[in-house]
């Protein structure tokens, strides 16, 4: 058998890329990288189911690489189905480099790629509103739903007399309750008024998204409307009234919830930690751990079920139980 040269065996070694050499966290990225590859190209050719993509590529963790990649191809998905499902995987992968395909999308011809192209900004917490707010006068009921949530996601006041507007014009109810605490979620207190104005509406649930907007504002008529609600002898009623703490600093919110934590409703218990938690009162999250340690039998899966929408790692309960001097 004949033998390369040395000088031309050097060369080889030199322009071979050294894979094997490179450390295991570089090698384990190219492999991610490599499977992201594979499944962008099977994303651009509609031979994945959306949920499927999304959670394989999320898994993955290389949603930005995996959305510059979709983005580059997308001038060449054509058929309309392919596209709109090529768009819900963009949204889905929830990062900000999708973001200017995703504003491209939001003007499409069709109504469902713009639906799922503001749902996408409205994840990122786009700031495009001049793209958005056109989009709450859309034909499309679910381009304008996600219009609305979008830009309530942006906290961004100047959006709010926009979607106040189109709550009053606005047909279907859904569509105008998710108008209405868009509004709250805004930030803009100058609407205060007009969401009051909803608090006497016929439709229970326009009054109750409207009380949710205010409490979102921080307005007292919003809170006084959810401890009405609170003070019920209807165990679903009172945890309507709860719902409306949703996404209120717990500094607004502690006078009321705080007592709910020894309510005889664990269920509204364990719901109002939570909502403490999530409001800005990190001490609730070891009261949910403590809480559920020491349950039993339903009421352990009520404080369960509450820890698992806050994504609590086992690490981290270990170490709230060990501060607790519960375990070792």
């Amino acid at each position: 058998m004949r033998t390369l040269p040395a000088c031309l065996l050097l060369v080889i070694a030199l322009t071979t890329p050294a894979v094997q050499a490179a450390p295991p966290s570089v090698q384990k990225r190219q492999e991610r990288r490599t499977e992201t590859r594979a499944l962008a190209r099977e994303v651009l050719a509609g031979r994945l189911p959306v949920p499927t993509a999304v959670s394989r590529l999320r898994i993955l963790r290389e949603e930005a690489y995996a959305a510059a990649l979709i983005a580059e191809e997308l001038p060449q998905v054509l058929e309309p189905r392919r596209l709109r499902d090529v768009t819900a995987v963009l949204a889905g992968l929830e990062t900000r480099t999708a973001e200017p395909a995703l504003v491209g999308l939001a003007g499409h011809e069709d109504s469902a790629v713009r639906m799922y192209a503001v749902q996408g900004l409205g994840k990122v917490r786009s700031r495009r509103v001049d793209v958005m707010l056109p989009l709450l006068e859309d034909k499309s009921l679910g381009a304008r739903r996600e219009a609305a949530r979008a830009l309530g996601a942006t906290g961004n006041p100047q959006v709010g007399k926009a979607l106040l507007t189109a709550a009053r014009a606005e047909s279907d109810p859904q569509t105008r309750v998710m108008m209405l605490e868009a509004v709250g979620a805004s930030g803009d207190k100058k609407q205060a008024p007009g969401l009051k104005a909803f608090l006497d509406d016929s439709s229970e649930s326009t009054r109750f998204a409207a009380a949710r907007g205010l409490c979102l504002l921080g307005v007292p008529e919003g809170f006084s409307f959810a401890r009405k609600l609170l003070s019920s002898e209807d165990k679903h009623v009172r945890r309507q009234g709860l719902a409306l703490y949703e996404g209120v600093s717990a500094k607004q919110s502690a006078a009321v919830l705080r007592p709910l934590l020894e309510d005889k409703d664990r269920a509204l218990a364990a719901g109002a930690a939570r909502v403490l938690y999530q409001g800005g009162d990190k001490t609730m999250m070891s009261w949910l751990v403590l809480a559920s340690w020491n349950a039993q039998g339903e009421e352990k899966l009520t404080y369960e079920k509450e820890l698992e929408t806050l994504h609590l790692a086992d690490d981290e309960r270990k170490a709230l139980l060990r501060k607790a001097g519960v375990v070792k």
